[in-house]
């Protein structure tokens, strides 16, 4: 599995900003699409707590969904998350 996973529905705006930062940024993802997959979702759901789309982890790390990524983009923590994580920026 990736190290960044983003669990998602096809048809919400709020999968798709999360899903642009993270291809603005160059990070590699695998996206879950979670609409009509129930145990993928309950997984979401496990590791989340959440029931809400998008879920976004790195590694273990849960970062929340669409709002907490660009808010840790804001303030520069999540190229800090992703250097600790091992993550960095591919090339354009």
């Amino acid at each position: 599995m990736s190290r960044v996973v983003v669990y998602t529905t096809p048809f919400c705006p709020h999968c798709r900003r999360a899903v642009r930062l993270l291809r603005r940024k160059g990070v590699p993802f695998a996206e879950i699409d979670v609409a009509f997959r129930p145990a993928r979702r309950a997984e979401m759901e496990a590791r989340s707590g959440r029931r809400t789309v998008p879920q976004i982890f790195v590694g273990d790390r849960h970062l929340g969904g669409c709002d907490e990524l660009h808010a840790l983009e804001a303030t520069g923590e999540l190229d800090r998350i992703l250097a600790e994580a091992g993550i960095g920026r591919m090339a354009s």
